[in-house]
């Protein structure tokens, strides 16, 4: 396999070349593709036949040539006529940017709507590509009614038939949609407040979430390991409990298909308590790779996140780590250092998720009978027992609870309750 990386003047938030080709290349790796050979091409300006230069094209022609490869990647977007004139001119298959994640997203999708979502991505990218230059496809057709009129062309039915068939999937997500507002509301009864793992696509989201809830949930060195939302329980050191969403991680340039297609597993981070932003702080590319989940974040219409993550500190020198580890011990906003692999600053996140969720919490006072052990056992499951004092006359609790769970303990035992 050969891989082109096209070395614009115009660069995402100053990325270095070098780096975006590691991560396409790590991108291929991603659906096994071997690579055997690279390339950073210099582009001053886009051609618009070839995107990159005729002597570049001539280059990796001659190199192909003696290579055979399967597939070219192209670390781009490549218009249907750019595409077809270098898959000529090489003589082999081109995939670009978009059809390379494409490619990964239907081969990790797991779940119905994620299997839908990685369809219709597919199928609006697809509809892009019927241009005129699909000169096979330009022919005239018969057709009976619904099947098209007298003089359709191939490419129109395509279209139209990709069309219904988008519409279709649309519908069903609108289901899947639905289904899930049931669900968010569902627990909002509970409730359990959510927290919500954003980050870019291989930051450890997955091995911290395993990490938090003891759970095996995927956890490769892999972009894009994770892509079907997965939720668990999650109990904090005083009692709050939560529950601690798992989602697709971001990358550069996302292709604006799979922005759109994905809407809808992104909006359990538009519901969510708090916002965790997971970073990779070993990676060379860690300032970079937060500026393009806040953008993505931004397009969502979150503002920043709660909190920031820096995972894989045990991969930074001793003194490094140290350093970020004494200052998330500082301000309540400062971010938090961890290793999700070794366990290292998990107790202090696990106290700053409390402290963030219990913000707003109402202290209260409550007394028990001493044979009111379901009343004892409800306190227990609705609040924060901070003490237990067992008395003669009953049992006395101090409670911290969320302003919703104070108005349920006044409803339910009345004068035996207070503010503390």
């Amino acid at each position: 396999m050969l891989h082109v990386e096209p070395k614009s003047r115009k660069v995402s938030y100053d990325r270095d070349a070098q780096a975006r080709l590691d991560e396409a290349v790590g991108l291929s790796a991603a659906i096994g593709l071997k690579i055997v050979a690279s390339h950073i091409a210099p582009l001053s300006r886009p051609v618009p036949a070839t995107l990159i230069g005729s002597g570049k094209v001539d280059e990796i022609a001659a190199e192909a040539r003696g290579l055979e490869p399967e597939v070219i990647v192209v670390n781009s977007q490549l218009s249907p006529i750019q595409q077809r004139n270098l898959e000529k001119a090489w003589a082999t298959k081109v995939l670009d940017r978009t059809a390379l994640i494409l490619e990964i997203f239907g081969e990790r999708a797991q779940t119905r709507e994620g299997r839908l979502q990685v369809e219709l991505a597919h199928l609006t990218w697809q509809r892009s590509r019927l241009v005129r230059s699909w000169t096979h496809l330009e022919r005239q057709r018969g057709g009976f009614g619904f099947l098209g009129g007298p003089g359709e062309t191939q490419i129109e039915t395509d279209r139209r038939l990709i069309g219904e068939r988008i519409v279709k999937i649309k519908q069903e997500l609108e289901g899947v949609k639905r289904t899930r507002a049931l669900q968010r509301r569902a627990r909002k009864r509970v409730p359990f407040p959510v927290i919500a793992l954003v980050g870019y696509t291989n930051a450890g989201k997955s091995t911290l979430f395993n990490r938090l809830t003891e759970s095996e949930v995927l956890a490769k060195d892999l972009l894009f390991a994770t892509l079907d939302p997965t939720m668990r329980g999650l109990k904090l050191p005083h009692g709050t409990r939560a529950i601690l969403s798992d989602t697709v991680g971001f990358i550069a340039d996302l292709p604006v298909e799979l922005v759109a297609a994905f809407r809808a597993t992104l909006e359990e981070v538009l519901e969510a308590d708090i916002v965790a932003h997971v970073r990779d702080v070993s990676h060379e590319e860690t300032e970079a790779q937060k500026q393009d989940v806040l953008k993505v974040l931004g397009d969502l219409g979150i503002e920043k996140p709660d909190i920031e993550i820096l995972n894989k500190i045990d991969l930074l020198e001793p003194d490094v780590r140290a350093g970020l580890q004494e200052r998330g011990k500082g301000r309540a906003e400062s971010a938090i250092a961890v290793s999700a692999l070794s366990g290292q600053g998990i107790p202090l996140l696990l106290e700053r998720f409390e402290t963030l969720l219990t913000a707003d919490n109402i202290a209260l006072r409550l007394h028990l009978e001493p044979e009111d052990g379901e009343g004892l056992a409800w306190a227990y499951r609705h609040a924060q027992v901070r003490e237990r004092r067992d008395r003669a006359d009953g049992i006395e609790l101090l409670l911290t609870a969320d302003p919703q769970e104070a108005e349920r303990f006044a409803a339910r035992f009345g004068q035996k309750v207070l503010p503390e």
